[in-house]
């Protein structure tokens, strides 16, 4: 049974790849400001945080599924999307993207506490056509410590790590001295929640041990 990861995400590969899996990776190059646009239009409203990680997450997936079609004809297996968005006091926080908003993001944090929200889409896939699909949301709360200085998050966002990641923190690299504690499915704020994945592995008649290729 093959695996494909509807992104070049790092954190998410080496989540696979701890967890005795090594995927085929495919970037899915999703619009996601246009994919939300649109959804939010036909809405009439803004989307939740649920609704846009799992619409996004759905897309992704989607993207990556239908050009297997193509560029790997006899693929069979399955086809892994995800999204995440972090949420405190009812402000969504994406990428920063800029020094700037990544430190104004970490003085509004520190002390605080946050959900991280993570959509997954799982895509049965044979020879290059979906034939089922299971999708779900994984959430965690992460509680950031309240002594970190203005010099250390002044270093921190020197380093760039926290400029494109959803919530300007990491988990698993130098922001995760900064975390009080998660609760929840660490691998959650990682990029993706594996037991979720299993779970809808499962849904979709898949074994996780089936998955195993880099033990």
């Amino acid at each position: 049974m093959q695996v494909c990861l509807a992104s070049t995400s790092p954190a998410r590969l080496m989540l696979l790849r701890q967890a005795g899996i090594e995927p085929l990776t495919i970037a899915s190059d999703v619009d996601e400001d246009a994919a939300i646009a649109v959804a939010e239009a036909e809405a009439g409203r803004p989307l939740t945080p649920e609704e846009h990680v799992l619409l996004l997450a759905q897309a992704k997936a989607a993207a990556v599924a239908a050009g297997l079609a193509t560029t790997h004809p006899d693929f069979t297996g399955i086809v892994i999307g995800g999204d995440s968005m972090f949420a405190l006091d009812g402000q969504i926080f994406g990428k920063p993207h800029t020094a700037e908003a990544a430190t104004d993001r970490w003085l509004h944090m520190r002390g605080r506490s946050g959900v991280l929200h993570s959509g997954h889409s799982v895509l049965l896939v044979q020879q290059g056509v979906v034939v089922d699909a299971a999708d779900d949301i994984a959430h965690a709360t992460v509680h950031f410590v309240a002594d970190i200085s203005d010099e250390e998050i002044a270093a921190y966002v020197a380093t760039g790590e926290p400029l494109e990641v959803a919530g300007a923190f990491t988990v698993d690299s130098l922001g995760a001295a900064f975390i009080d504690r998660v609760e929840g499915d660490p691998s959650t704020v990682v990029g993706m929640s594996l037991s979720t994945i299993r779970a809808l592995a499962a849904r979709l008649g898949i074994s996780w041990p089936t998955l195993w290729n880099r033990m």
